[in-house]
């Protein structure tokens, strides 16, 4: 079942105040570089430097709700976030919780996730082997798979990003989002496109891994094959029947792609403008408007800066 704006509300009453609401903040660098007004929604700073803790803990509270959650252990496949934030999620709720990471995911995202008490798997060739592994194991183990994109509560709890957004800023003509699997641009187009039906939502891929763009081409989803990105979280084919799809066909206006030296350009700037680290596929929102693909002089842009788990030697490596 699709996700509705409705179940965006209810996410947002169920995370309550366990979570903080994130900074929107207007960037006078990027302002010139658009020659418009550019704010800046830091997902970053939120719990585990990254927007996913709202649709991992949505997921797991919705599921610690019907189930014995001492008994219960959650999988789920990730590039790193997810994995963390899920880890968080299940430490708090008293549940058993599993991770699948490719071996390259960054070890500040591998050790976070240790952290938590998670067993965590990072053998993986790519995140699309780590997806085959998690889903494997909870068939066999019985356990609980929450994707990092293709799952309702995980879209919902993304999605209270938009409620915060257009709470603070009623009026602006573009979001930003960067776009991977689909879950945070679904979840943050059902706000949005339901409070502030007039904004164009543009989402970001990277021309590494662009699966949207071809997908969207084509009609259906499509398989690619990824390279290597700067943007790690946003590297991955689409899981066959994600719901993300026709959720981000329906909310997405248009989406671009960035290059890696967009990708590099704007985790420095960020760094020397902004005071901020981010992570790659935090920074693809911000690469989009670097790139001049993503607005026109004159509008109010907002661009979600969404995670900020980097490895230090690679982040000083891109922007020295």
């Amino acid at each position: 079942m699709l996700p509705t704006v409705i179940d965006v509300y209810e996410a947002r009453r169920r995370l309550g105040t366990r979570l903080p609401r994130t900074p929107l903040l207007p960037s006078s660098w990027l302002s010139s570089i658009a020659d418009g007004n550019v704010f800046l929604k830091i997902e970053s700073l939120n719990l585990t430097n990254s927007f996913k803790i709202r649709g991992a803990l949505n997921a797991a509270l919705r599921l610690s709700d019907s189930i014995d959650s001492g008994t219960t252990t959650i999988v789920a496949a990730s590039a790193g976030n997810h994995g963390r934030s899920l880890a968080l999620a299940a430490e708090e709720l008293g549940m058993a919780c599993v991770i699948f990471t490719p071996a390259t995911a960054p070890e500040a995202k591998q050790n976070a996730i240790r952290r938590h008490g998670a067993v965590l798997h990072s053998d993986a060739a790519d995140y699309d082997a780590a997806e085959r592994q998690a889903k494997e194991f909870a068939d066999a183990e019985g356990g609980v798979y929450i994707s990092p994109y293709n799952h309702p509560d995980v879209i919902a709890g993304a999605g209270t990003i938009g409620l915060e957004i257009v709470e603070t800023m009623p009026a602006f003509d573009v979001l930003v989002v960067p776009l991977g699997g689909g879950g945070l641009a679904s979840g943050v187009g059902l706000a949005v496109k339901a409070a502030a039906p007039r904004a164009t939502i543009v989402g970001v891929e990277v021309e590494a891994s662009s699966p949207f763009t071809l997908s969207l081409e084509a009609g259906r989803i499509t398989a690619i094959t990824p390279r290597p990105s700067l943007a790690d979280g946003l590297v991955g084919n689409l899981e066959p029947g994600s719901i993300t799809f026709p959720l981000v066909k329906e909310v997405v206006d248009y989406v671009v792609t960035v290059s890696e030296d967009d990708l590099g350009r704007a985790m420095k700037g960020l760094a020397t403008e902004e005071r901020l680290i981010v992570e790659g596929a935090g920074a693809a929102a911000v690469a989009a408007i670097i790139s001049g693909k993503a607005s026109a002089p004159g509008q109010r842009v907002v661009a979600l800066v969404t995670g900020g788990n980097v490895d230090l030697p690679k982040w000083l490596f891109t922007i020295s």
